[in-house]
């Protein structure tokens, strides 16, 4: 029987070979060394389902707990500014202020001068409401400590737009008092490009933008190798090229495509080219679950027919074709064609060309037509899985 996977194909689950994201975890780890005033502090991740969002929200506050700092993890869900006030600061409160309890003398007991007393223990933090005042509380006893606070919140959205204002307006006050404090937030290309119109969100658009996308080949080769090696276990050469492709650098096939792979092979040591067939296979299959058809349940019906017309395709479109197939004008194409770049679902490759930019698009857009088995092989970018990244991996905010 095989040894227990040493991939997490898990939304949220931090792989134990995180790939790809260093000089992001390291940018914003220089910013929390380099003391206030850093714009780096703020940091904003963007990118689809799968392509490690969480998991680096995970490593950031890794990295702000080896400073020493406290951190505070939520999600972007209705309710947010409460959870904050009414609990997480509370319960920081209670643990960095020595005085966070106070007894109360509430009555004498036996004869003057004789007797005792009777009290009771109130917490000097009970749940009030004041996001910047507790905010400010907290970082007052913290600094006294020479560390900070980061807040972390995923899954930020349209839903919660004018909880995230206030978060950001009381965030916004503190740095401008020059106190230790990080905000890092992460959702999906739609949501956060819709949330940055919002005119109380005006901090959330100067943060340091990272738009996630894919690893590089050698990143994706690391993602697979490691984890493998640690455990005594290698790949067989051609087999991890094939897994390698299949990747196409989407670090969520990273670890569907190991984790599948790993439990498919026969030899308890290795992992070969007819594992690497039937763990791609399971991994296409769950891809299109938890990814695929949730992400093309959302497209409007324009979206929706340009990818088709895309999937037409065996690699990367002319985007005049696509006005052809589908019978539109060009510029209604080119903005339909912008809409789909900025939801992370195609990428530009050369001048009037794109692809898609998740392994399986193509093949799911045709089983959802015509109830296609799902092949193993794919081209989403032409012959190769190149070593350059498939999205740009940062903008920064203005």
């Amino acid at each position: 029987m095989n040894q227990t996977s040493p991939f997490t194909p898990t939304f949220g689950s931090s792989p134990s070979v995180p790939v790809g994201r260093a000089d992001i975890v390291e940018s914003f780890t220089l910013a929390l060394r380099s003391g206030p005033g850093s714009p780096s502090r703020a940091l904003l991740l963007s990118g689809t389902r799968g392509v490690g969002k969480t998991v680096l929200l995970n490593e950031v506050e890794d990295a702000a707990r080896e400073q020493g700092w406290a951190v505070i993890t939520e999600t972007a869900l209705p309710g947010l500014v409460n959870r904050l006030v009414n609990e997480h600061l509370p319960a920081l409160l209670q643990m960095v202020d020595p005085r966070s309890t106070v007894r109360r003398v509430t009555g004498v007991t036996g004869p003057a001068g004789l007797g005792g007393f009777t009290g009771t223990v109130h917490e000097r933090h009970p749940i009030v409401p004041g996001l910047r005042t507790q905010l400010t509380q907290a970082l007052d006893h913290l600094q006294e400590h020479h560390v900070g606070l980061l807040i972390t919140v995923d899954e930020i959205g349209r839903g919660t737009t004018a909880e995230l204002a206030e978060l950001a307006a009381a965030v916004q006050h503190i740095f401008r008092e020059n106190r230790d404090i990080a905000l890092a937030l992460a959702g999906l290309p739609d949501e956060v490009n819709a949330l940055l119109k919002h005119r109380g969100i005006t901090f959330i658009r100067r943060a340091d933008h990272r738009e996630l996308g894919a690893v590089t080949r050698e990143e994706a080769r690391r993602g697979l190798v490691e984890p493998v090696e640690e455990n005594g276990w290698h790949w067989d050469e051609t087999a991890l090229n094939r897994a390698l492709e299949a990747t196409r650098g989407y670090p969520f096939m990273i670890q569907l495509i190991g984790h599948h792979s790993w439990l498919a092979a026969k030899n308890p040591t290795v992992i070969d080219d007819q594992a690497v067939e039937h763990g791609t296979q399971r991994a296409l299959k769950d891809l299109n679950t938890l990814v695929l058809k949730p992400l093309v349940a959302e497209l409007s019906g324009l979206d929706l027919a340009f990818v088709k017309a895309m999937a037409e395709d065996p690699g990367p479109s002319k985007v005049s074709d696509i006005a052809a197939r589908i019978d539109r004008s060009a510029d209604t194409v080119a903005q339909y064609r912008r809409r789909l770049i900025a939801r992370h679902i195609v990428v530009p490759v050369s001048h009037g060309v794109v692809a898609f930019t998740i392994p399986g698009l193509r093949e799911f857009l045709h089983i959802e037509e015509d109830h296609a088995p799902i092949p193993f092989w794919y081209q989403d970018y032409g012959n190769s899985f190149t070593s350059k990244r498939t999205m740009p991996q940062s903008h920064s905010g203005s």
